[in-house]
């Protein structure tokens, strides 16, 4: 089976006639095995290493062809690099395998080597490679990806993002069950605008798809060890091959430390740093040609102190300084020296993993039948300081134990027809409990200003459940219209059922107390029952795209969509905005885009843009509650997102590939009349209707990088990578505070190495360095009380050595 596929990839790459070798008989499978390899081995060492289809040999979404997808790029990248043309990609969009090229979607994808290029091995990385895209990050939970400027929810159990993340086609309910190091990963695809129609989970933003390596059947083992400044060790290994004809495994382990780059001078230790690792095992099965499974079981581990903010400014009044120095505080106030002034500090632990199966059958006409099952577990537990030396409160935050269920059920009629369709039905289960606990030390009154005995040494604990039953059904179909038009059109009607119950313990600790102070202390933290929170809805997808092949290598398409995402539940007991805040509407966006995708000189050239403009209504965004000093998450009023987006690649000369993408988007609220105001403003409610205010939108994002490889002596590449990023001012929290300003930032990041053969062994050593010129940036923002901002600061200047074996 091994030997065919290897044909099969070989005459794909060649344009030869791959569904008559792909039938012929051993003897001939082995003359043209060696005939085809000493071709490929001619125009380049690496394609006789491919071992799937490449895009175009038709394959199908069904898994059968799942390694298609990890080789199929392998195996085209190789032959396109011989003649210096832009490589081919393969994608899984539209759940069929296809070249991105030919998908009438805005999307970006970021193969392995783009990944090891620029040293991104987490996903919050990423915006220095895509366009139009932010990562909010202080820990696993308060973590979010957002879109052309939507999607920035993070920290709220009771809902999901606006961005979708899928991982080996598993969707990811919490964003933060992305936040684990890039593990022997094939590729990552950016769709932007509404994706519901054939992704498990209606989404109104765009959907990450993450694809790992899966097993083959040729022996495929690498070891990888790196190290770098902030005490920074990586080690990763992976194994696979064959256990017959028919089943091939893969095991991938990594393990991570970082001291860390923010000084706690209390303690005169290193934070922002810790220890992540994991595991992914798979099998894959093919007994026969009919038939195919891939089975996949992952874990990783987080233990760290990641969550570290560090004081911004103090706002408007100032307040914040002050009420610090009448307890004796004496916070870092220049975030500029990376340090803080912390007697407890911040600690995670995360523990998450997974099992799932993907089921192929191919039947009878060509007709495909797909399933995935998957279980995942994700366990959250914060450790959060008060942001002084001294005990004012000792520990704030919530912890999460989230367990889901998924099946998707999937009908793919045979391609080659004047339709094409994919028909579906997914169900998703969602059981999730979190704590909301708060521990007062001896100084909260002096601090808060409340009644003696109010709130000091006083705990709280609350409780939150939510259980959640989804259930959709799916269709999207393309209709060749001719060789040159295609329509494709699909539908999707979600329906949700969330129960949940919000509770908080009477408060215990403290002195006993009455009056004004037992007033105050009910307030704040007295006890609280929900009761059962029902909610019901029906949240419809659609989407329509009208596509033009103008030749072979330019693509013209317009498409019409309307995504909604499902409303949700908070979990935390309310505060000033009562009962009402804890249910959140749905968020509905009606997209329509404009885009063109071209292959130019010979391929040399490879061009892409799309015009974009969304609406959205009921948008879900972060609220802060002063009065409680928690967020929660509400309809912050309707917002309109439109823009330029570009991406394209060029080929100087052979071997140097100069690439840049960016996005102008001019974001804002069409209506917001019942914002929260900023410190520097009086009232309980502001209008930020009509302004560009929404959180962490920047205007202008850009990105360049440059690679270069060339063959320095015999079995020798020298390399080299070049990754320019640009991000432009912005706001960082929903109030929208001249205080809270994102300042505009740009990185620059760079390697460089050799990679050598030496029998069978292909070694790579590298130098690399992030942030070379050591930019002070900051990536978030967070309301504190009173009235004060924390930041979140980004990596400093990074450099580091990286070792790879490849055997």
């Amino acid at each position: 089976m091994q030997q065919k596929k290897l044909v099969v990839a070989l005459a794909a790459v060649y344009g030869l006639g791959w569904t008559v070798l792909a039938n012929a008989s051993p003897a001939e499978l082995a003359v043209a095995t060696v005939a085809l390899s000493s071709a490929a081995l001619a125009t380049s060492a690496e394609a006789g290493a491919a071992s799937a289809a490449a895009d175009g040999a038709g394959a199908s979404a069904s898994a059968d062809a799942a390694e298609t997808v990890a080789a199929a790029s392998a195996a085209t990248a190789a032959a396109d690099a011989s003649l210096d043309v832009i490589a081919r990609v393969t994608v899984s969009a539209r759940r069929r395998v296809e070249s991105s090229q030919s998908v009438p979607t805005t999307l970006s994808v970021l193969d392995s080597s783009a990944l090891e290029g620029n040293r991104v091995y987490r996903v919050q990385d990423l915006q220095q490679l895509l366009p139009s895209t932010t990562v909010n990050y202080v820990h696993a939970r308060q973590m979010s990806f957002a879109v052309r400027g939507l999607g920035n929810n993070p920290a709220s159990d009771g809902l999901e993002g606006s961005v979708g993340v899928y991982l080996d086609n598993v969707y990811l309910a919490r964003p933060g069950m992305a936040a684990f190091d890039a593990l022997d990963i094939q590729q990552l695809e950016l769709l932007r605008g509404p994706q519901g129609t054939l992704f498990g989970k209606n989404t109104t933003a765009g959907v990450l798809n993450i694809t790992s390596k899966q097993p083959t059947y040729r022996s495929e083992n690498s070891a990888q060890l790196a190290f770098g400044q902030q005490g920074y060790v990586q080690g990763k290994a992976v194994l696979s091959g064959a256990f017959s004809d028919t089943a091939a495994g893969r095991i991938a382990v990594y393990k991570t430390h970082e001291d860390g780059y923010i000084t706690n001078i209390h303690t005169g230790k290193k934070v922002q740093g810790g220890d992540r690792d994991g595991v992914r095992a798979q099998v894959l099965l093919e007994p026969d040609a009919n038939f195919s499974a891939r089975l996949i079981a992952d874990y990783n581990r987080e233990d760290s102190n990641n969550g570290t903010l560090v004081f911004y400014n103090a706002g408007a009044s100032g307040k914040f300084l002050a009420q610090a120095a009448a307890v004796g505080g004496h916070p870092v106030t220049d975030p500029r020296l990376r340090q803080v002034n912390l007697d407890s500090g911040s600690h995670v632990d995360v523990h998450q993993g997974g099992v799932s199966g993907e089921l192929n059958w191919k039947l009878a006409n060509e007709y495909k039948l797909t399933s995935i099952s998957a279980a995942r577990l994700w366990n959250f537990t914060p450790h959060n300081d008060d942001g002084l030396e001294v005990p004012v409160t000792l520990n704030v935050g919530s912890a999460a134990r989230h367990r889901q269920f998924t099946q998707e059920l999937r009908l793919a009629t045979p391609l080659g027809q004047p339709v094409e369709s994919v028909f579906g039905a997914y169900y998703y289960y969602q059981n999730l409990d979190n704590i909301n606990f708060t521990y007062n030390g001896p100084l909260a009154d002096k601090f808060n200003g409340t009644p003696a005995g109010a709130w000091s040494n006083v705990t709280s604990i609350g409780n939150g459940h939510l259980r959640v039953n989804s259930y959709a059904l799916f269709g999207q179909s393309i209709w060749h219209i001719d060789p040159q038009w295609d329509l494709t059109g699909g539908v999707r009607a979600t329906y949700e059922d969330k129960l949940a119950q919000v509770t908080r313990d009477a408060p215990y600790g403290g002195v006993a107390v009455t009056g004004a102070a037992l007033a105050s202390r009910n307030a704040r933290f007295g006890a609280y029952d929900s009761g059962d929170v029902h909610l019901n809805k029906l949240s419809p997808s659609a989407l329509l795209t009208l596509a033009y092949k103008a030749d072979t290598d330019v693509l013209a398409f317009a498409s019409a969509s309307h995504g909604e995402k499902s409303g949700g539940i908070n979990l935390s007991v309310p505060g000033a905005a009562g009962v009402s805040s804890l249910k959140v509407n749905n968020e509905k966006a009606n997209n329509l885009e404009l885009g063109i995708k071209s292959n130019l000189l010979g391929r040399r050239v490879q061009f892409n843009a799309s015009l974009f403009w969304n609406d959205v209504s009921g948008y879900q965004s972060n609220a802060y509650d002063p009065v409680s000093a928690t967020s929660y998450l509400t309809n912050a009023g309707t917002v309109r997102s439109r823009g330029l987006e570009l991406d394209s690649s060029v080929v100087l000369v052979r071997g140097f590939t100069v690439s840049a993408n960016g996005s102008f988007n001019d974001v804002k609220y069409k209506e917001y009349k019942n914002a929260p105001c900023p410190p520097e403003r009086a009232g309980t409610f502001c209008d930020l209707s009509g302004r560009a205010a929404l959180v962490n939108a920047p205007r202008w994002i850009g990105n360049l990088a440059a690679q270069y490889a060339t063959a320095v002596a015999a079995n020798v590449e020298a390399y080299g990578n070049l990754n320019y990023a640009y991000r432009s001012s912005t706001y960082g929290t929903l109030d929208a505070s001249e205080y809270a300003r994102i300042p505009a930032y740009s990185l620059t990041n760079l390697s460089a190495g050799l990679k050598l053969r030496q029998g069978s062994t292909r070694w790579d050593v590298s130098l690399w360095a992030k942030n070379l010129f050591d930019k002070q940036y900051y990536t978030s923002m967070w309301n504190t009380s009173p009235g004060a901002y924390n930041t979140v600061i980004g990596t400093p200047r990074q450099i580091g050595l990286t070792a790879r074996a490849d055997f």
